[in-house]
């Protein structure tokens, strides 16, 4: 059993979580991820480690409530325990030799670029981060980009705050001037990370995308994870979840991801009328 030693909502839908997981916060870094259970007959979830704490053995997750699963881990609270936190999974970000590098995220996919940013920043790399979001009541984790950003733009859909306008923007803007970088790490929304690939490929940039499809085992078992990347099968799990974003088949990957939405609408709206019950 792994005990919740922290919460901490972010924003109406997004929540933060540290789990005292010990084994897991001494091996993991940045860009891996954990499956974990809410209860014995839950769902498996994956969810990026968005931080860890050698000393303290503590694990923080970051998750947007979105099906059932979600909404049951969002009840619980710190003292509470979950049964099953499964990790590091995955390959994690591939850093050395780095000196300047733009991370771009989106969303949600802010949580998974922070530690990113982070690792960057760590060991010496110029960072530039680019965060958007739809509007200003969606904002996460902005001082903690300012933290460990050289030079940081924020972006909104709807210009309530920030700049006005998608993350491909400032990008565009930045490139154009003849700005230069290592790599350019995008994580977020598929559509936003297949729009920032195809403005980095004009301008030649090298470009990691973050993927985060659907995951059952974490093993490369299940092949629920599976991608197309320039032209072969992939299983984000095992062979990611980063991979060459000019390489990556996105709109077969958002077909794929569609086609949960309907149930993950339907698990959430469960979750909720029994919390309503169990509250009469």
């Amino acid at each position: 059993m792994y005990q919740i030693v922290g919460k901490k909502a972010l924003n109406a839908t997004v929540t933060r979580m540290d789990i005292y997981a010990p084994f897991v916060a001494r091996k993991a870094l940045a860009g891996q991820f954990i499956i974990l259970r809410v209860d014995d007959d839950g769902e498996r979830i994956p969810l990026t480690v968005a931080d860890y704490d050698r000393e303290k053995g503590t694990v923080s997750i970051i998750f947007q409530i979105v099906g059932g699963s979600t909404q049951r881990l969002n009840e619980k609270n710190v003292g509470d325990y979950i049964p099953d936190f499964v990790g590091p999974l995955g390959r994690p970000t591939h850093i050395d030799g780095l000196k300047k590098v733009c991370v771009v995220g989106g969303g949600v996919g802010c949580a998974i670029a922070l530690p990113v940013a982070k690792a960057l920043h760590e060991q010496g790399a110029s960072v530039t981060s680019i965060v958007g979001f739809r509007n200003k009541d969606l904002v996460i984790l902005e001082d903690e980009f300012k933290a460990v950003s050289d030079d940081f733009h924020m972006v909104t859909d709807d210009g309530s705050y920030g700049k006005q306008g998608n993350v491909c923007l400032p990008l565009k803007e930045l490139l154009e001037k003849g700005e230069t970088f290592d790599e350019v790490i995008t994580i977020g929304p598929l559509i936003m990370m297949k729009f920032v690939c195809a403005l980095t490929k004009e301008y030649g940039v090298k470009t990691i995308a973050s993927m985060n499809p659907i995951m059952i085992d974490g093993t490369g078992m299940c092949g629920g994870c599976r991608l197309t990347v320039g032209g072969k099968m992939k299983f984000a799990c095992v062979d990611g979840p980063e991979f060459d974003g000019h390489e990556i088949d996105f709109d077969e990957a958002m077909s794929r991801s569609r086609s949960y939405a309907d149930f993950e609408s339907r698990e959430r709206e469960t979750a909720c009328n029994l919390l309503k019950m169990g509250e009469k």
